[in-house]
């Protein structure tokens, strides 16, 4: 199944047919709302929306790992992260979509960042976080549509949720970073830990802080303009990826806990969270 995270703007996918709402509690707790499960031309899709259902959550508040885990626990094997992000690169415009391959972790230690822990010990590799295929999918998608769609960048997450200063901007422009957001950290590599493919479409909204022009930096007012204008293109390219028939148990990332556990033999009280994100 294809799950979708819903970034800001984006509280629901209204192309689902038979939509159903499901309540999960986890063993992190509760996720930020309800998941939606619902059907679109014969192929089923869950959506939960990050911040939840009247974006009443931080960043740094967002329950991360029930999220996750609630997915993955209804037999989510692929995640597309849908977020605002700022540009720190001229050629990647506001308005436009990009996907990032890279991942920097500029938050602060607020965020619970991984399943293992008290008595359970794994470390997956995060060098490659995200889905090729899935990537692919997404590229074809937007071809289709003659949609621009960046590919290949790098995404720093800070933690908000205060917008960055200048100096943070450049700093984060001037040592490799593409684009810049506050919540796909610890996402990414929770998906990592739970087998999920992933992989982010961003919604370029402003060019953080770094032009000269004071007019140009980043405010949400301008945020929300623009991300509300790029919904119906996010809602479309989703309509295109729903319909597309991929083998979820070729990526590697259906792969990543394999070496990666090191605690043996596995507490009992594990066996199960071991179960649920080995599925």
């Amino acid at each position: 199944m294809l799950g979708v995270i819903g970034g800001t703007g984006l509280y629901q996918m209204e192309a689902l047919q038979g939509v159903q709402k499901k309540s999960i509690t986890t063993p992190f707790g509760n996720p930020s709302a309800e998941i939606t499960i619902g059907n679109f031309q014969g192929n089923e899709i869950a959506f939960l929306p990050r911040h939840g259902a009247h974006h009443e959550r931080l960043p740094s508040e967002i329950n991360y790992r029930a999220n996750i885990w609630a997915l993955k626990s209804i037999g989510v094997k692929r995640i597309i992260s849908v977020s605002a992000v700022g540009s720190l690169e001229a050629s990647i415009r506001p308005g436009e979509l990009a996907i990032p391959t890279q991942y920097l972790d500029w938050t602060r230690g607020q965020r619970p960042s991984t399943f293992f822990g008290e008595g359970l010990v794994g470390h997956v590799s995060t060098a490659e976080p995200t889905c090729p295929l899935l990537i692919q999918t997404l590229k074809k998608a937007a071809e289709e549509l003659g949609v621009m769609l960046h590919t290949g960048k790098t995404y720093a997450c800070v933690e908000g949720p205060r917008l960055g200063t200048r100096a943070e901007s450049f700093f984060l422009k001037n040592n490799g970073c593409h684009l810049v957001g506050m919540t796909n950290v610890p996402e990414v590599f929770l998906c990592r830990e739970a087998q999920i493919s992933y992989c982010t479409l961003a919604v370029v909204t402003d060019y953080d802080c770094w032009l000269e022009d004071p007019n140009q930096h980043v405010s949400v007012e301008k945020v929300m303009a623009l991300y509300m204008s790029a919904i119906g293109t996010v809602q479309n390219l989703l309509k295109k990826v729903f319909v597309q028939r991929v083998d979820e148990d070729l990526s590697d990332c259906r792969r990543s806990l394999s070496g990666a556990i090191v605690t043996s033999p596995i507490p009992t009280a594990k066996v199960e969270m071991l179960r649920v994100l080995k599925l």
